[in-house]
């Protein structure tokens, strides 16, 4: 097996393509889209963007201290490309893109009533990095869409036709290869050794509550 050396870049793909909305009082919200997002902590629940400096929406960020991740859908990627090149100096984006603005008592930011997911957050820390200034945001509180409620009061997060960015492109997510655990799942339902049947993140919440 052959491999080629490259430059140190950012080549962690893919990652999701999110719709950032922040607004400082009395003023208009605006929309930036993200693709360098994740999250840094399950307890407390805390997420993290990552913005240049240079972009309108990281000075309304970073005097307001509070910022909505709302998660993108195939029928919304088209706005969600548009926010991206596009400067909220210059333009209503919410209006422009036949958006909807969706309050909560949370936080001043409105979440897009659009999306499926809205995570509501304030930032605790803000990481100065280079060519981008990385907000650190505690999740205050989640909005989802009613309509991917199922039967069971599950909310279906695979049935919301979720996007995601790879190297300038976007993509819907595929199928289904696996859930957590699966790969020491005997075929009787068991697991074999001393493997938790639970995902890291509700580990980590039982034992806090000394349920281990």
């Amino acid at each position: 097996m052959s491999k080629q050396l490259w430059k140190p870049g950012n080549m962690l793909y893919p990652v999701p393509a999110v719709m950032v909305s922040c607004k400082r009082r009395d003023e208009r919200p605006n929309i930036i889209t993200v693709a360098w997002a994740g999250t840094v902590c399950s307890d407390p629940a805390m997420v993290s963007i990552s913005v240049r400096p240079e972009r309108y929406s990281h000075d309304i960020i970073e005097d307001s201290g509070e910022f909505v991740i709302n998660l993108v859908t195939d029928k919304l990627t088209k706005a969600c490309d548009w926010c991206g090149v596009r400067s909220g100096r210059d333009h209503d984006k919410f209006r422009e893109m036949r958006l909807t603005e969706y309050t909560s008592e949370l936080i001043g930011a409105p979440a897009i009533a659009e999306s499926p997911v809205n995570i509501y957050c304030r930032v605790v820390k803000t990481e100065k990095l280079g060519s981008h200034d990385m907000f650190i945001g505690e999740v205050v509180g989640v909005t989802v869409d009613d309509a991917y409620m199922d039967e069971k009061g599950r909310f279906a997060l695979e049935a919301c036709g979720l996007i995601t960015y790879s190297h300038g492109e976007y993509y819907a997510l595929g199928r289904k290869l696996g859930k957590f655990g699966y790969s020491v799942k005997k075929k009787d339902g068991r697991h074999t050794g001393n493997k938790s049947k639970q995902s890291p993140d509700k580990r980590s919440v039982k034992k806090k509550n000394g349920k281990k």
